[in-house]
């Protein structure tokens, strides 16, 4: 019920709600995007949505044109060179994401779900598949995003975000979103680079001992 119905109602009221709140901020930024370097404002990105489907995201672009496409940028050896200096300041406050309440208001995401993965991350698509997490739309913030973000080994998303399926609520994403804000405000959890692979095994092996 609140899945089908009263998420998506909260999701188009919520978010059109914000949008006219934060469009002086929105058109701020636009300009700000065009003068800092060349390119579009607006980034795209194929990603998976609700039951595996494709579609667009869109970003705040925060990189050069010439960054390497499809992969995470904290996969990447040297991000540092690519981002811009005002899309450095978008990633760490997630301005970046602010276009997405275009990809909420038409129905690809929703305000809490678990982030959309790229189209060619099919690891982490497999392992949500074993936690029905592919089965709903994609959110602007999530579970797994405000237990750790891009800290977070693929095998933990995917489990928080099995999580999320199993406790969805309207008072379950309000505390998301409370806790959203809190890790926004503090840049919890953002990743630039390559991530400490070992560092990385050590926290899944730890998630998973606690999950026995």
């Amino acid at each position: 019920m609140y899945e089908n119905y009263l998420k998506r109602l909260f999701d188009f009221v919520a978010t059109i709600f914000g949008f006219v709140l934060i469009l002086p901020l929105f058109l701020l930024l636009c300009f700000l995007i065009k003068l800092d370097s060349k390119g579009p404002i607006f980034f795209k990105q194929r990603r998976i949505g609700k039951n595996k489907t494709e579609f667009m995201i869109l970003k705040f672009r925060s990189m050069r044109i010439d960054a390497p496409k499809d992969q995470p940028t904290h996969l990447l050896e040297n991000p540092e060179i690519y981002i811009t200096r005002i899309g450095k300041i978008l990633r760490t406050t997630s301005l970046d994401e602010l276009p997405q309440f275009i990809n909420i208001i038409v129905g690809q995401m929703s305000i809490v779900g678990p982030r959309p993965a790229l189209y060619n991350q099919a690891d982490l698509i497999a392992k949500r598949d074993e936690f029905g997490a592919n089965n709903i739309r994609p959110g602007l913030t999530g579970w797994a995003q405000v237990n750790g973000r891009d800290e977070l080994p693929i095998a933990v998303k995917a489990k928080l975000d099995g999580e999320y399926v199993r406790r969805m609520s309207f008072l379950f994403d309000l505390l998301c979103i409370a806790r959203t804000i809190k890790s926004v405000s503090t840049a919890e959890g953002v990743v630039e680079g390559n991530l400490d692979r070992q560092k990385v095994e050590e926290d899944e092996k730890n998630f998973n001992h606690r999950q026995e």
